[in-house]
């Protein structure tokens, strides 16, 4: 079905908007995918606040050279892609799609774009398999934590063993009789 000109340039202003506002892109393959899984992929996605969009692939070119990005590298737009935005958490489009791939195999990442640079399918899964930030501060905080906890422990074990030796000394001692 031929898609007509003024539909052409919503969907082109549509993308536009979407790489304008996103903190990080997902590009992402789906051939082969049932439509149950599109549907809780997305439902995934739309839970943590992130976009999903089928395009053309001259759409989401023109679309990024509009905005001033360099050239989408060809190996990012093999077969039907669907591009996921983020505006809030730059992690989480390439978690979600990460681990969907688990559920169903024909997901994969073929690349993203975070902080106006693309990278390819494997440091996108290396950005995805990173720690929420949630995990990387609470370590943070107990790394921080671990000095003191040991320093309070020696000087704790230290007190415990005095009076260990004072109840040592006790017990050695002969009671006074009354």
């Amino acid at each position: 079905m031929a898609v007509t000109k003024q539909k052409k340039a919503e969907v082109l202003a549509e993308l536009i908007k979407n790489f304008e506002g996103a903190k990080s892109v997902v590009f992402s393959q789906y051939q082969g995918t049932n439509v149950k899984n599109m549907r809780e992929l997305r439902k995934r996605l739309f839970a943590q606040d992130i976009s999903f969009q089928v395009a053309r692939k001259t759409l989401m070119k023109l679309a990024a050279k509009k905005i001033g990005l360099a050239e989408i590298p060809d190996g990012f737009m093999e077969g039907p892609i669907g591009l996921a935005f983020s505006r809030k958490d730059e992690i989480a489009p390439a978690k979600i799609i990460h681990e969907f791939n688990k559920v169903a195999e024909t997901v994969k990442i073929t690349g993203a774009l975070f902080e106006g640079k693309f990278i390819d399918a494997e440091a996108a899964k290396t950005i995805a398999v990173l720690p929420s930030r949630e995990v990387l501060l609470a370590r943070l905080v107990g790394s921080m934590k671990s000095p003191i906890y040991g320093f309070y422990s020696v000087l704790h074990g230290i007190l415990r063993n005095f009076v260990y030796a004072l109840s040592e000394i006790q017990k050695k001692k002969p009671t006074p009789a009354a």
